[in-house]
């Protein structure tokens, strides 16, 4: 049986309506799902093309058209050609010009001068690269925030969205054995998040990375002893830090452990809050 399919059809980039897509994914683990991305179409021609393709692919589309009259043809044509079409944000900007009694530019975002933001999320990123894997521990002291844990607690995606969020973040790898760099200890514990996660999940997950390696079976890297030792060492070091917020990321998207960081941030911002619980849910 093939694949379903979603198209996600974008004025601009198509970012946020992928992302809004993947998301929604998530709640359907077993499903596995095409997503082909449809960006730049500014006009009657190219949402032709699209739903055309969408019809003879019996694929759903999801779009992001900022152009009120673009986005009031694509709904026509998606009706004439029985194509299921979500509008993600034409909605919402009209709810929020209600809400502010303003009227919305209506430009792609592509279209906009860049902005402070933008180059913010830029220097960002490239602060993410330079400080993956414990490289440059001087670092560490002009990060906003550093993640650690063992290996395969999803440290460096984690960096990457966040640093797409416009944080400076570095990840500092634990390894058995081996001291932490001692700039990470002259890090203020609200800005470190300590990463762990339960045994099992972990032997499934770096097993899993021994077979896409073509490494043997038994490497120490995916032996219960080994990785009970490596889990035993993290948490002794995460115990000597009251101040770090310690997540358990088993069994969690990406998305979901970086919300809870940044909701974490949002409320330090706020309040003057207590150390950070330990987040074993």
């Amino acid at each position: 049986m093939e694949r379903p399919t979603i198209f996600v059809v974008s004025d601009s980039t198509g970012e946020t309506a992928e992302r809004v897509v993947r998301a929604a994914l998530l709640q359907f683990p077993e499903q596995r799902v095409r997503i082909r991305l449809f960006t730049r179409v500014r006009d009657t021609d190219a949402v032709r093309e699209v739903l055309d393709k969408a019809r003879s692919s019996s694929a759903m589309v999801v779009f992001t058209l900022v152009a009120p009259d673009l986005r009031e043809h694509f709904h026509e044509l998606a009706g004439e050609y029985r194509v299921e079409a979500v509008d993600v944000i034409g909605g919402l900007i009209h709810k929020v010009g209600a809400y502010l009694d303003m009227k919305p530019l209506n430009r792609p975002t592509a279209t906009m001068p860049l902005s402070e933001e933008y180059f913010r999320r830029v220097e960002a990123i490239e602060f993410a690269v330079k400080s993956d894997d414990g490289k440059e521990p001087r670092n560490l002291r002009k990060a906003d925030l550093v993640l650690t844990g063992v290996s395969r607690t999803s440290k460096t995606p984690l960096s990457t969205y966040l640093a797409g969020r416009g944080l400076r973040v570095a990840n500092v790898p634990l390894v058995l054995g081996v001291p932490p760099p001692p700039e990470l200890a002259e890090v203020p514990p609200d800005r470190v998040v300590a990463l762990t996660i339960q045994i099992e999940k972990l032997l499934e997950i770096r097993k899993s990375r021994l077979v896409q390696l073509g490494m043997p079976a038994d490497a120490n890297y995916g032996l219960r002893d080994h990785v009970a030792a490596e889990l035993e060492y993290a948490d002794e070091i995460f115990g000597n830090h009251p101040g770090w917020m310690v997540i358990d990321v088993s069994g969690r998207a990406i998305e979901e452990t970086a919300t809870i960081i940044l909701e974490a941030l949002k409320d330090r911002e706020d309040h003057t809050l207590p150390p950070p619980p330990r987040l074993a849910i």
